[in-house]
């Protein structure tokens, strides 16, 4: 299994790099897993400003070619996972934006003229682990799940991606949040993960 690990958060002093080291390491350990790629996205300087006009026509986005290797990666990868904080509610904009610019038609999904389109990335799974200040069922009681709803329902199902799983870790700067429990969970799962 090829596994691309895309980061999303402005330090690596933070829990979530944390988190993306518990990945890491899992990953490492796992005979599943073949190869592992981090993409981090901040480090990296990835511009996620979507932009179309008369010269960059949003129907040609899935052959910019400023983009190409991180396309290659995207179809590379059996396993995708998004290692970021929810701030607000969502994703940071950060992530949002790789979305924004990598999830296009054309490349992950192809319209067919009905309700549903084409999803082009088909046979591929999705791992999100997202940390967050706010009580665990924050997200889920006062949200309506918003995030877990915008991520499977909105993007995955939407690009062909059946299978997600979320670790969605609250109280996360709380000196009772329980983070080394957390982050042994992550690792754990990573170690094991088959596909």
């Amino acid at each position: 299994m090829n596994m691309l690990v895309v980061f999303a958060h402005p330090t690596h002093e933070s829990l979530s790099h944390a988190f993306l080291q518990q990945v890491i390491r899992g990953s490492g350990e796992n005979a599943a897993v073949k190869d592992v790629q981090v993409l981090d996205l901040y480090a990296s300087g990835f511009d996620p400003v979507l932009v179309f006009n008369r010269e960059k026509r949003r129907r040609d986005m899935h052959l910019d070619p400023e983009l190409a290797a991180h396309r290659e990666q995207l179809l590379w990868a059996d396993k995708i996972v998004f290692v970021y904080p929810i701030w607000w509610g969502r994703p940071p904009a950060m992530l949002l934006g790789y979305i924004d610019r990598m999830f296009a038609s054309g490349f992950a999904y192809r319209d067919k003229g009905g309700l549903l389109p084409e999803g082009l990335l088909r046979n591929k799974s999705i791992v999100c682990v997202s940390t967050m200040k706010g009580p665990p069922l924050y997200p889920l009681f006062w949200l309506n799940n918003a995030h877990k709803v915008l991520m499977r329902k909105a993007l995955f199902r939407f690009v062909g991606i059946r299978k997600a799983k979320f670790f969605e870790f609250g109280r996360m700067e709380t000196p009772g949040g329980a983070q080394a429990r957390k982050l042994e969970k992550v690792y754990r799962y990573f170690k094991t993960v088959a596909g």
